[in-house]
């Protein structure tokens, strides 16, 4: 992955002058260096910093006018199309947001305590996409960010883990939106995010690419989508086009309750569409939110799901999945790891399963065949933790081939 930055690149999130910064202000610098790590430098506790919108502007927008980019259409610069031409009938399609994750090169610290950052890629969505890709399965993404460096380096990034991406779009007055992540010690994440509005936030119906959509065997997408228009009307619009043409609705609510203007709003808002999909993936945190009740009782969870259902599971990290169907349910241990960093964990179990269902929908009416879907998901969620980042460290078939091959016994 290249940062496609300009050559000493520096810009200011802070809007801090120079000229005229305390020196017991914090020192803020973004710079284009071969480690790709963006510094932020501070003294004491960090003051909260200004919106997006109104402070991190790039100066090089000056500069685009052999590049201009009207809102809704790819860039003549990087025009975001893979170079392959590839089947469709498993194309699985991911809707949502795609951002830029800055993570503590320190972990265990609060995000004033933190002495550094390093940028990556992100976004629920877009990591379900990039796992799906590497696991030699047929994705594409759909979404939107800013027509800015940072957007077009994410495009790049999907691309070059060969995810169609002729469905991403820009957006001139929007940033490609941010969030700060910080890792605690037990590997758990705590978020901070700048979206004032993002670029994904301002996604409309009319820039949806439906000849895409009508491709999809599977749409998956989360809830961040549906907290604000236009997003929401256009999401909603992608989930009908993608039904009425035949395609699964996957849902994974990943629940950013800091985004939402209260826990009601993202409650209302996450079960607002409930109903609609085929296969619902939460984690067993989301569970308690949601209902209140225990995650591990059987009972209860199977009343969450609705009549149209054909799959809902609940995830419990590192003890592995519960599965629930019309016909049967059950557990599916988990792979023990050492976590480093449990972001993109749920997305990469996501894409494990994903990407078997696509092959072969009937799966989830044969629980024997279920069940190694199954594992096969837990393997992908397990070895992501691993390692720091998301999609970085989302695993290719022949890791999770090795792993399972040394471990390939299913629990009763």
């Amino acid at each position: 992955m290249s940062c496609l930055c300009g050559s000493g690149l520096s810009f200011n999130p802070c809007n801090v002058q120079p000229s005229s910064r305390p020196v017991s202000q914090p020192v803020v610098t973004v710079s284009n260096s071969a480690s790709q790590s963006y510094v932020f430098s501070s003294r004491g506790r960090s003051p909260s910093l200004p919106s997006l919108k109104s402070s991190f502007l790039h100066p090089m927008t000056a500069n685009r006018s052999n590049r201009a980019i009207r809102k809704g259409v790819t860039s003549p610069r990087l025009h975001c199309t893979t170079s392959q031409a590839r089947d469709m009938d498993d194309l699985v399609v991911c809707f949502g947001e795609l951002l830029i994750d800055f993570v503590p090169t320190v972990g265990g610290l609060s995000l004033a305590e933190a002495p550094a950052f390093k940028k990556a890629p992100g976004g629920a969505p877009a990591n379900v996409a990039c796992g799906i890709a590497k696991l030699g399965g047929n994705a594409a993404f759909v979404g939107k960010v800013g027509d800015d460096e940072f957007g077009y380096m994410l495009c790049e990034v999907l691309k070059d883990n060969k995810v169609q991406t002729k469905g991403v779009r820009f957006d001139a007055q929007a940033r490609t939106a941010l969030a700060f992540v910080t890792l605690r010690d037990d590997g758990e994440r705590e978020f901070m995010f700048y979206r004032n509005p993002s670029a994904d936030m301002l996604f409309q119906t009319d820039e949806l690419d439906i000849e895409l959509l009508n491709q999809a065997s599977i749409l998956h997408y989360g809830s961040i989508s549906l907290i604000t228009e236009p997003s929401r009307s256009t999401h909603l619009e992608a989930m009908r086009i993608a039904k009425e043409a035949g395609a699964l609705l996957s849902y994974d609510p990943n629940l950013r309750l800091p985004l939402w203007p209260s826990a009601d709003a993202a409650k209302e808002g996450i079960m607002s569409i409930w109903d609609q999909a085929d296969i619902i993936k939460v984690s067993d945190e989301e569970v308690i939110f949601l209902t209140g009740a225990d995650p591990k009782d059987d009972a209860l969870n199977l009343k969450m799901m609705h009549p149209g259902c054909k799959l809902m599971l609940v995830t419990e990290g590192g003890e592995g999945c519960r599965y629930y169907t019309p016909k049967f349910h059950g557990h599916v241990s988990g792979l023990k790891v050492q976590p480093v960093d449990t972001t993109g964990a749920g997305d990469a179990f996501c894409a494990g399963l994903l990407s078997q269902i696509a092959k072969s929908p009937a799966l989830v009416e044969d629980e024997a065949k279920l069940r190694e879907a199954l594992l096969f998901a837990n393997a992908c969620g397990a070895i992501t933790t691993t390692e720091r980042g998301a999609i970085p460290s989302l695993p290719d078939q022949n890791t999770i081939s090795r792993i399972l091959s040394k471990t390939h016994r299913l629990p009763v």
